[in-house]
């Protein structure tokens, strides 16, 4: 793509700022990305001057929210500006109004987007140097690992405000739920499901004044964080116990009254009992994971399919797993436990990454 073609758009949501934030913009203009939008998220009156002043700069645009919404909303804004009032834009830059993205960064995501495939790319730190402090070195970390064993993909830097994806993307980034900073964990999980690929690419690793300038709350934002990533599977825990009950309950009801009865012998109204008991709880349980847990918009005969052949799957590896574990010394009852532990896992990734996975629009 040629670069008159190539008219990437700089996105800064920004709260209450200081000088650098226009010193960064002209640093931006001047090394070529000349249209820049930033949306003042409810700063107040006192920091409209450096906001006028950002707005006066040419082909720079300054968005308002009236309070205070939070860094997704403000992203959100952006994005919608841009799809609808620059219909020539090829492309999405988002970036910190602290000072965190050095101009030569946003240049590095920049190329590697023009030139690479499409996929969201992520401006990523290295946690290993001195200069970053304890708590984001370990957060990070942690987050990653989490990431990785939840949604199958290693993030080296999960929380980076320097991002970068094609206009086609666009209206599905708006789609994307969260109105603060949990907003850009939601980014990377829809980004997993959907099965876009997220590149990092390596920048500086910056922190003025040990981040001060950030208006990230640790723990207030990290429970935000946290509670996106692990929603997900404890709504997956919540649905599998409310399914086990009502399997164990209505299997009770069958096999000791109602099939009774009906005069169901008592050897019949064992197998019988369990096998509706286990049908109705199957079909719960897929309702659920669809609607609650993942949250699949359409596809339902498809996520049927899919789901009745990794149920068939999962009974064949666990009675599997119990003969040989059991045949190898181990109390088939430990086996039992070990096996459907694994695949109870293995489960969550296959229904999310395979059973309920957002097909691409």
């Amino acid at each position: 793509m040629s670069d008159t073609a190539w008219q990437p758009v700089i996105l800064i949501p920004s709260l209450e700022p200081d000088d650098r934030l226009p010193a960064y913009i002209e640093r931006l203009r001047e090394n070529g990305f000349t249209r820049v939008v930033v949306v003042d998220d409810g700063s107040g009156a006192s920091y409209r001057p450096i906001f006028d002043r950002i707005d006066a700069l040419e082909g720079c645009k300054v968005l308002r929210h009236e309070v205070n919404r939070g860094k997704g909303a403000g992203l959100r804004t952006g994005y919608r500006y841009i799809r609808e009032s620059m219909p020539d834009c090829a492309a999405v830059i988002t970036a910190d109004a602290d000072g965190q993205h050095t101009v030569e960064d946003v240049r590095k995501v920049s190329e590697a987007l023009r030139h690479g495939e499409d996929a969201l790319y992520l401006g990523s730190r290295d946690f290993s140097l001195p200069n970053v402090p304890p708590k984001s070195r370990n957060g990070n970390r942690i987050t990653s690992a989490v990431f990785k064993l939840l949604y199958g993909v290693w993030l080296p830097d999960t929380q980076t405000g320097l991002r970068a994806f094609r206009r086609e993307e666009l209206a599905f980034m708006e789609e994307i739920a969260g109105d603060r900073y949990e907003y850009e964990m939601n980014v990377l999980i829809a980004c997993a499901r959907r099965h876009l690929p997220m590149i990092p690419v390596t920048i500086e690793t910056v922190y003025e004044n040990d981040n001060e300038g950030s208006h990230f709350h640790p723990i207030r934002d990290s429970w935000r964080i946290y509670k996106v990533i692990l929603g997900g599977f404890f709504r997956f825990m919540g649905v599998s116990i409310a399914c086990f009950v009502l399997d164990q309950g209505l299997a009770a009801v069958l096999r000791e009254w109602l099939l009774p009865a009906m005069g169901v012998g008592a050897g019949e109204a064992i197998w019988l009992s369990g096998f509706l008991a286990r049908l109705v709880s199957s079909v719960a349980n897929f309702i659920l994971n669809k609607n609650l847990v993942f949250r699949l918009r359409g596809d339902t005969k498809g996520a049927a399919l899919r789901y009745a052949l990794l149920c068939v799957l999962i009974i064949c590896l666990s009675n599997a797993g119990v003969w040989l574990l059991s045949h190898a010394g181990m109390a088939s009852w430990l086996a039992k436990i070990l096996c459907d532990t694994v695949l109870y896992f293995l489960s969550y990734r296959v229904q999310q990454n395979w059973v309920f996975a957002e097909r691409k629009r």
